[in-house]
């Protein structure tokens, strides 16, 4: 993401007042709202061989100089080769201020889906469920409003090609209306699908709430007490579990939003994540359940939770998912090696797991920031290709976000002087309008109609860039808080001139009309006593 190009941007010139502001707020969305992100490539390659594993202090290092780059608060890291956790460490603080640890719990986000997959493989490899299977079939109570749905298999939810879309479905917008995951499927019910059943891939997190309720009926408990009892306790996660709402997330596990650089502790805001993000995990933890993908189902104390056919499946895409598998993704490292991955973003937190099977290599990062500047993804690219190829990419330099923060809270607090200039001038603007047509009025005050629009629709700007997602109102101040900010500055602004110079018209025109209506009188009383 490009931020240099808003140095030198033009000063708003005098007499434009408040609306110019919106201009350069634009010109900053353009940088500050990211591209759509797109589906990693698969690239089959054979690289060299792997170097020796890194020594817990070139770990620190990337880590620490990560951390001061961009102001992250705090991390836990974990690193596996094979059978081995070669380093599990927690670095910063949680945001009551204590030291983070390798265990400390942190929410892992998306990568919950890649443990909700493995739990349906474990279904079926006992021959509870077939991945061919129709959902309708062990599911009932899973119906839509499209006859197309009772042909959604339970592959096609884990390779997120069930036809279900964001575009048809709010997945975020519902809020905290949403507290089970048997109330998950029963929202589905009005929705339709947006193609057909297999045919196209679309990323949409209601594919693995169905597909964590699937676990529930066919397994014959509590999602939450089924990974307990297959994945975490035999893999040693002892202090990983899974929550339905954010309500549930412990304190240690909350986040933060980043500002002109700064971490503040911020709670998530309302939604529901079981199944499709709602686990929270440790670094220590994190590494048994990397160490279980590189030894072909078989944990660090040698527990079998899957075979290595169902780890294969797990990590092989369909013809129609294209790079994207069954909770995890392929694509390739910077170096040119394999990468089996998967991230994830709540909006106060994000984490990345990556599997490198050809040196057989793990590497998870949890992050309890939301910032993509200052997240787990990044780090986690960066402590890749240090197990990759032997050395990592510096931090990221220059001013960055923080630059960008600072040009978007300059424009939103210029707007203030402007607005106050501009109500206590409302009533000389009124003078020189007074008697002008009403049209022409309406066309000088249009503009400054800009900036409240856009803080009413900002959501839909934002769900259309990232090609139809649904994002609700309250997610926006998290994602760019200094533009929601700066914008809802100048839509207060704007309003607040606008309101002036409308009230100061009426009132003048008002009195024009009752001068010209005591003048007509007074003639018509004239004219009589003239008579």
């Amino acid at each position: 993401m490009a931020f240099s190009t808003l140095r030198g941007a033009p000063v708003p010139p005098r007499g434009r007042s408040v609306p110019a502001l919106l201009c350069l707020l634009g010109a900053a969305a353009l940088l500050v709202l990211p591209a759509a992100p797109g589906s990693a490539g698969t690239a089959p390659l054979t690289p060299g061989a792997a170097p020796p594993a890194p020594s817990p202090g070139e770990v620190d290092a990337v880590v620490e100089e990560y951390r001061r780059a961009t102001g992250l608060p705090g991390a836990a890291v974990v690193i596996t080769r094979g059978t081995e956790v070669v380093h599990a460490r927690g670095y910063g603080t949680t945001p009551g201020g204590a030291a983070v640890t390798e265990h400390t719990p942190m929410a892992v986000a998306s990568l919950s889906k890649s443990v909700t997959a493995l739990a349906v493989l474990q279904l079926a490899e006992e021959g509870e469920l077939d991945l061919d299977d129709p959902v309708r079939e062990h599911l009932p109570e899973f119906t839509m409003a499209d006859p197309r749905a009772e042909r959604i298999t339970v592959r096609q939810l884990l390779d997120q090609t069930s036809g279900m879309s964001d575009t048809e479905f709010a997945s975020y917008s519902r809020g905290r209306d949403t507290l089970t995951l048997r109330e998950s499927v029963a929202d589905l019910r009005g929705a339709r699908l947006a193609a057909e059943p297999g045919t196209r891939w679309e990323y949409h997190n209601p594919n693995f709430q169905v597909a964590a309720r699937l676990v529930e009926v066919v397994g014959g408990r509590p999602f939450a007490d089924h990974l307990e009892a297959r994945v975490f306790s035999p893999l040693g996660m002892d202090d990983s579990t899974t929550v339905d709402t954010d309500l549930d997330l412990p304190s240690g596990a909350r986040g933060h939003v980043s500002v002109l650089g700064r971490a503040f502790p911020a709670d998530e805001p309302p939604g529901f994540g079981n199944g499709s993000g709602g686990v929270v995990s440790t670094g220590a933890d994190m590494g048994a359940w990397l160490v279980a993908h590189t030894g072909g189902g078989l944990g660090p104390d040698g527990v079998r939770i899957l075979s290595e056919e169902g780890v294969r499946a797990l990590h092989t895409p369909s013809a129609a998912s294209g790079s994207y598998a069954l909770g995890w993704s392929l694509g390739e490292t910077a170096s040119g090696s394999r990468v089996v991955e998967h991230g994830g973003d709540l909006l106060t937190a994000t984490a990345h797991q990556a599997l490198l099977p050809d040196s057989g290599y793990g590497v998870a990062v949890m992050a309890n920031t939301g910032s993509s500047w200052g997240g787990a993804h990044p780090l986690a690219s960066a402590l890749v290709e240090l197990v990759d190829a032997g050395s990592a990419p510096g931090p990221p330099t220059g001013a960055g976000p923080v630059a960008v923060d600072a040009v978007l809270l300059a424009a939103g607090a210029a707007a203030v002087p402007l607005a106050w200039r501009g109500v206590r001038r409302s009533r000389d603007w009124a003078l020189a309008r007074e008697g002008g047509p009403r049209w022409a009025v309406a066309a000088r005050l249009l503009p400054y109609a800009g900036p409240p629009l856009l803080l009413v629709v900002l959501h839909e700007v934002v769900g259309w860039l990232f090609r139809g997602r649904d994002v609700a109102w309250f997610q926006v101040p998290y994602l760019f808080t200094s533009f929601w900010s700066a914008l809802a500055v100048v839509a207060l602004a704007c309003a607040a001139v606008v309101s002036a110079r409308a009230v100061r018209l009426a009132a003048l025109r008002r009195r024009t009309r009752g001068g010209r209506a005591a003048g007509a009188g007074r003639g018509e009383g004239e004219a009589a006593s003239d008579g």
